[in-house]
Order: C-alpha cells, then structure tokens, then sequence
C-alpha cells in the first residue's frame, strides 16, 4: 500500500510540539484512507450498535474531532 497524500492539516499546523505520536490521515494509492489514532477498541467495541461490527483483523481507531475537521476540505465527495 501506497501513501499518496496526507489528507488535512499535519500535527505540527495542529499544535503538535514535536509533531510525533499523533492522529493523521492518508489517502492512499487505492483511494482507501489510512488513520493514525489511538486503539481503543477494548473500550468502545462493547458500545457498538447492534448493526455494526467489527473482524478481528479490524481495530477501532480514535481520532481527534481537529483532525477530522482539518482534513474535511480534502477529503473527496466520492
């Protein structure tokens, strides 16, 4: 898999210090995006609605609503 572009602002134009450990988000070659975040799966897969689910391959990333909101402008409508 291929990065292609970084999709929003970086963590240093979001006040990253060190601009290290943060939530990002890529596009990749493919057109699938890739998500920095904090894995908080144990905590949130319990609260998933009845209609949603996960594989065990799959993991439930956390992002900062900045970072999603930052990168809205770049992200495509299909």
């Amino acid at each position: 898999m291929k990065i292609v572009r970084r999709v929003g602002a970086s963590p240093a134009e979001r006040g990253s210090v060190g601009g290290q450990a943060c939530p990002d988000i890529f596009e990749l070659a493919d057109g699938s995006f890739a998500i920095i975040g904090t894995d908080e799966t144990d905590h949130i897969d319990c609260s998933l609605p009845y209609d949603a689910s996960r594989a065990e391959n799959e993991r439930i990333v956390v992002i900062t609503r900045d970072t999603l909101v930052r990168a809205k402008a770049d992200i495509p409508d299909s």
